[in-house]
């Protein structure tokens, strides 16, 4: 249900900070005790997102949050705060294993100009696919490393710095490589890092997008490590509220596998969201159960990356968060209209559900209810299912049924992502062209469903004659 837009990211190489951040920087003192300090390819700042989450779960125009970013729902996106290094972080971190620390000394490089650094080309080799069982283990493993890590220093986390932990497939070792916050929402930027095992390695910021950046890790020969998580403050008004632990999509982590295991997350718990709802005689029919399964992931598809990638890839990558991240994906996505979590509601539309179901007994907070997928999920429901209720009703919709101007499917679709009520004005006005006055974002969501459905089969509940009851209100 976008209300929205976040801006596309495309690869570019642009500054790490601004002058002003710079100097802060440079009055910081630098995080010896973990880490070197990262040098940086740097040009102009990228602009931040409003967002992660998915609009990824982050992204398009009325883009998807899918990155989910760490934005506190419903209210503003996450400050860029100062570069730096926690300054009430004075006790050493606990060691995550054997290997040497890293080295205290900074890496030098020519400058190119204030506040640019050169790092010479790289050509990578492809990244390597792993499969569930060991992405799962090494993504368990890599948590426990990163909250072990934040457990044995600072009571208050920097806010300011973000650590990833990225896999050597060779070796099986987890390296750790904190970087400034800045740097992980700087598109294109790539820096030169020693991680905590004392391995020079480079980082490249691929798709910034809050807690679900994409970054791609290599060593000094350019083979590739596989970034498992990253471990990301967020903060509210400058004050630290929670630390976030997320997976994003990554070339090694988008095997079939997790993508069938993505899907049946999402067909899961819509499953249990609908008998759940039914317990409480509130019976959703299986066609508007279909069609919610499918805007789960259209919700996430950002629209700009639908016109110029592969759009079986950008489906597989939304299901492949589902099975990294389960009940956390899409945790933190937030539009700039405060359109919140997995099924992307905003808080107006979330309370009316409330007064008109009450016997459901739906979260009365938005953040928490947006971030329970089996909450939201039945908040989703109901919403769908009252404007197909409604739209059923009416003499317009009715004629443009008969007459095949209009389905089902793409009515009750435009009503989730814009107003159901205003459907039949557009129809009435526009008979069988009445798609081309709906607003342009409901059009290229449209096209996003169309094309869901050509490329990702779904079985159909309908035929199967699943909770086939008549509605209910």
């Amino acid at each position: 249900m976008r209300k929205s837009s976040l801006p596309a990211l495309a690869l570019g190489v642009l500054a790490l900070a601004a002058p002003a951040s710079a100097a802060r920087a440079q009055q910081s003192p630098t995080p010896e005790q973990t880490f070197t300090r990262p040098r940086t390819v740097g040009g102009a700042p990228a602009s931040r997102q409003p967002q992660e989450p998915s609009k990824a779960e982050g992204q398009n125009n009325s883009a998807p949050r899918q990155q989910t970013g760490p934005a506190q729902p419903a209210t503003t996106p996450p400050s860029a705060p100062a570069v730096g290094v926690p300054p009430r972080q004075t006790t050493r971190p606990a060691a995550v294993n054997t290997a040497p620390a890293p080295s205290a000394t900074p890496v030098v490089v020519p400058s190119i100009g204030p506040a640019l650094q050169l790092l010479p080309p790289l050509t990578l080799q492809p990244a390597r696919p792993l499969s569930l069982s060991k992405a799962r283990r090494s993504q368990q493993e890599a948590e426990r490393l990163l909250r072990s890590r934040s457990t044995a220093t600072a009571s208050t986390p920097n806010i300011s710095w973000v650590t990833i932990a990225a896999l050597d497939q060779d070796s099986s070792q987890i390296h750790l490589l904190a970087l400034p916050k800045d740097t992980l929402l700087t598109r294109g930027a790539e820096v030169q890092i020693t991680s905590n095992a004392g391995m020079p390695l480079r980082l490249r910021i691929h798709r910034p997008n809050y807690v679900n950046t994409q970054v791609v890790v290599s060593d000094l020969a350019g083979r590739q490590l596989t970034p498992l998580v990253i471990e990301y403050p967020i903060e509210k008004f400058g004050r630290f509220r929670e630390m976030a632990y997320y997976t994003s999509a990554h070339p090694s982590l988008l095997t079939p596998e997790l993508v069938k295991n993505g899907q049946n997350y999402v067909r899961t718990m819509l499953d249990l969201a609908t008998r759940r709802l039914k317990e409480k005689s509130k019976i959703i029919a299986p066609e508007i159960v279909d069609i919610a399964e499918r805007l789960a992931v259209v919700e996430h598809v950002d629209h700009q990356r639908f016109r110029t990638e592969s759009r079986a890839d950008l489906y597989n990558e939304v299901y492949a968060l589902f099975a990294l991240n389960e009940l956390n994906t899409y945790r933190y996505s937030v539009s700039s209209a405060g359109a919140g979590g997995m099924v992307q509601m905003i808080p107006s539309t979330y309370q009316m559900i409330r007064r008109l179901h009450p016997s459901v007994g739906l979260n009365p907070d938005f953040v928490a209810g947006m971030r329970n997928h089996g909450n939201a999920l039945e908040a989703m429901l109901l919403h769908m299912q009252d404007n197909w209720n409604q739209l059923a009703l009416n003499e317009d919709v009715l004629e443009a049924m008969r007459q095949n101007w209009a389905t089902q499917t793409e009515l009750v679709a435009a009503g989730y992502n814009s107003n159901s009520a205003r459907l039949p004005g557009y129809i009435r006005r526009g008979g069988a062209n009445w798609r081309y006055l709906i607003p342009r974002e409901t059009q290229m969501y449209h096209q996003i469903y169309k094309s869901f459905e050509g490329l990702v089969p779904l079985k159909s509940r309908a035929e199967k004659g699943e909770n086939a009851e008549a509605p209910k209100n």
